[in-house]
């Protein structure tokens, strides 16, 4: 589903050139749940950011169910991620004033379906994380597990064939996070969607089946759990 030859990405920050990948190669199978893992600024947020459409490389080849994506321009980006990509982020990014069901239709509405549409695939979707009984609740009259929940939700209303999570029990109590944990593997089990998770943790990472290790922009190590 994935594979990346040779990627390289860099950014100027001030006078400098930061090199947050050097010539990457990286493959993932449809259906592979796969953990990322690497020290602060090893380049890892780079990598999703590029594996998520949100950012090109400088070079190298990224291909995506065989679309290369690599030099894409920005509208063509957003309608790869529109359809193929849903994203799960530590801090939820949930809209305040806005009741659950609300805000899991939002992507809907940019993705151009109608309004009844929008609203059964938004129930369908936080049925599946186990919040049919909060469909009407903000996100002040919700836990930190279930607002991660929502977001969770919200990335899967589009049907997409990839959730990429960025550190996505970073924020969670122990119990809320191994919920979280449950209903990615779930997702992975049942639907077959291809999971790709940042994370610190080496106890959250083991839930995967593989475990890729980033540093200095190269891909270090891996090994299958």
């Amino acid at each position: 589903m994935i594979a990346m030859q040779n990627i390289t990405k860099s950014y100027e920050m001030g006078t400098q050139v930061v090199h947050a990948l050097r010539g990457l190669d990286l493959n993932i199978q449809e259906g592979e749940f796969v953990a990322i893992m690497g020290p602060s600024g090893s380049g890892k947020s780079t990598l999703m950011n590029i594996i998520g459409c949100l950012d090109a490389p400088n070079s190298g080849t990224y291909t995506l169910d065989g679309i290369d994506v690599s030099h894409m321009t920005d509208d063509e980006q957003a309608r790869i991620r529109n359809r193929r990509v849903g994203f799960v982020f530590q801090q939820f990014n949930l809209l305040s004033r806005t009741s659950a069901l609300k805000q899991v239709a939002l992507p809907l509405m940019y993705a151009g379906y109608g309004r009844s549409e929008r609203m059964s695939r938004a129930a369908a979707a936080l049925e599946a994380v186990g919040l049919g009984d909060r469909m009407d609740h903000r996100p002040d009259e919700l836990s930190g597990g279930q607002q991660q929940r929502v977001a969770i939700a919200r990335a899967l209303a589009t049907n997409p064939s990839i959730i990429l999570a960025d550190e996505p029990t970073g924020n969670l109590d122990t119990q809320s996070g191994e919920e979280i944990l449950q209903i990615f593997k779930t997702l992975h089990e049942e639907k077959g969607i291809t999971l790709i998770m940042i994370t610190h943790d080496p106890e959250i990472a083991a839930a995967a089946e593989r475990t890729i290790w980033i540093r200095d922009g190269v891909i270090q190590e891996e090994h299958q759990s």
